[in-house]
């Protein structure tokens, strides 16, 4: 029986599992070994729906401390500056997996041309705005908005948590590693101490010290599928910019650049494909195309990909330590919380006794997990023809999407309609469970990216009078939504209550839990 788990790692990706572990089994000895000589990365990130739904409904959070120490702004989708379109909207509620009850085909069908204010959230992004308006004035919290986070606040958050929970810290270099007959016994660290559990979860990052060197766990490469290898950070001050409810993904000559907002600085980063481009030209292409940015001084070089298996003994990848990719559609946080939920979740249906099958099931699924991603990565560099650069004729050619190929072939034939769905579990997409990204992942990627359909539908006059007023209506509505500016003016307001508040009247004289 698991009784002590050590967690090595004390970026987001431990401390998340370590919150995990230890609020839904409190039971557990969980125990964080923090290298002190390791800094926490000041960068941005850029989150999904998930998290949110991780932290305050799975762990039962309290949002008052997230906002006021981590002091994150919304995101409600990603606004790709991506293929032949000028641009389109990718937001985290259906607008191509929908219909409308007055209306005979499915939302896109009518998008072939404008791709906009299909839905609420997407036409709030259009407006620049984070939230519906509600009858008060406020926002209209929805379960379809995530977060932009600095991950030195919300690492800061994090650690709060663990203190509330009880988890000890030890502030150690770790030197090495001794095996037993159950995988580890113990991690060695350099001050001589020897640290035993009976479950350690490796979130060293992508040295992968534990699953990836000391248990030697083969490494599985994305790199045909998802060609970049290298990114470069850099920040440009706020001054009268208004901060932007969305991730915005912009094509450049070798890659692609994010930019997460944040509510006194905007983080860009250029993700490039060491192969295509140098390190200095890369830099160069980020200042020029970005005009008071700060870009690092070092880059951050990576391989996409993941560990064959992320459990293996008593040792469990979590975070960078058992795969990455890309932050194109912000992944990391998202899978990190999903792995966390899931190991979590496994060791209370083993009763803390995990055997051979359950080790076996929760590869299956965490594998699973991270080959969606790259399928579906995948499709942005094969159908992405916004520019005719080297890189990019190359990555139209030759990434590799053969992952999705059943699902193209019948949306070459059918087009964006929800049948589309029946063979997602069915092609090696996500090899029989569920997609992260769902169909409306795929349908507004294929959509807006104008891969080629045959099955044209072209409305009749009365009918597109009926779609243009849907998308006038929503264009109105969302023109009324709140600002990330005013919507934080309201959460900040000390007659500001949250729904878990609400509830609980006593939550909000408690610290992180």
């Amino acid at each position: 029986m698991i009784k002590s788990v050590l967690v090595v790692g004390a970026g987001s990706a431990g401390l998340l599992a370590a919150i995990a572990l230890k609020r839904k089994i409190p039971q557990l000895s969980v125990t964080v070994l923090r290298d002190p000589a390791t800094p926490v990365i000041g960068v941005g990130e850029s989150t999904t729906p998930s998290v949110p739904s991780f932290l305050f409904e799975y762990l039962k959070l309290n949002p008052r401390p997230f906002y006021d120490t981590t002091k994150a702004t919304w995101k409600i989708g990603i606004h790709f500056l991506w293929g032949p379109r000028p641009h389109f909207e990718y937001g985290f509620t259906p607008q191509l997996d929908a219909k409308w009850s007055d209306l005979p085909k499915a939302n896109g069908f009518y998008c072939e041309e404008d791709f906009s204010f299909c839905d609420i959230t997407g036409s709030l992004m259009a407006h620049k705005k984070s939230f519906v308006r509600a009858p008060g004035g406020g926002p209209i919290m929805t379960d379809g908005h995530a977060f932009h986070l600095y991950n030195p606040t919300f690492v800061q958050f994090l650690e709060d948590t663990c203190q509330q929970l009880g988890v000890p810290f030890i502030d150690a270099k770790m030197e090495g590693t001794e095996k037993g007959p159950k995988g580890l016994a113990a991690v060695i660290l350099a001050d001589g101490r020897r640290i035993e559990a009976d479950l350690f979860v490796d979130s060293s990052g992508f040295r992968s010290e534990l699953l990836g060197k000391a248990m030697g766990e083969p490494f599985i490469s994305f790199a045909s599928s998802l060609p970049c290898n290298r990114a470069i950070p850099g920040t440009i001050e706020r001054t009268n910019q208004p901060t932007l409810p969305y991730t915005t993904a912009e094509t450049m000559d070798a890659g692609w650049c994010w930019q997460i907002e944040h509510e006194h600085a905007i983080n860009r980063g250029y993700v490039y494909c060491a192969e295509a481009i140098s390190d200095d030209q890369a830099r160069e292409e980020m200042i020029r195309k970005n005009p008071g940015i700060v870009p690092w001084d070092h880059v951050i070089k990576y391989k996409s990909g993941r560990y064959e298996r992320l459990w293996v003994e008593n040792v469990v990848g979590i975070g960078n330590a058992s795969g990455f990719v890309e932050p194109l559609e912000a992944t990391a946080l998202m899978v990190a919380c999903a792995n966390c939920q899931n190991l979590t979740e496994f060791l209370i249906q083993c009763n803390l006794t995990p055997n051979e099958t359950i080790r076996r099931l929760y590869n299956h699924v965490t594998a699973g997990s991270w080959d969606d991603i790259r399928n579906f990565l995948s499709l942005h560099y094969r159908y992405n023809t916004r520019l005719a650069t080297p890189f990019w004729k190359q990555a139209n050619a030759e990434s590799d999407i053969s992952g999705t190929t059943q699902l193209l072939e019948f949306y070459e034939e059918n087009g964006p309609i929800g049948l589309n769905r029946y063979l997602m579990g069915n092609t090696g997409i996500t090899s029989g469970l569920h997609s992260a990204f769902g169909l409306e992942g795929y349908l507004v990627i294929l959509v807006g990216l104008k891969v080629p359909y045959r099955a044209r539908h072209v409305p009749a006059p009365a009918e597109w009078a009926t779609w243009k007023r849907h998308q006038a209506d929503n264009s109105a509505r969302a023109g009324a939504g709140l600002t990330v500016e005013e919507a934080l003016q309201y959460i900040r307001h000390p007659a500001w209550r949250w729904e878990a508040e609400v509830r609980n009247p006593g939550l909000s004289a408690k610290a992180a839990v």
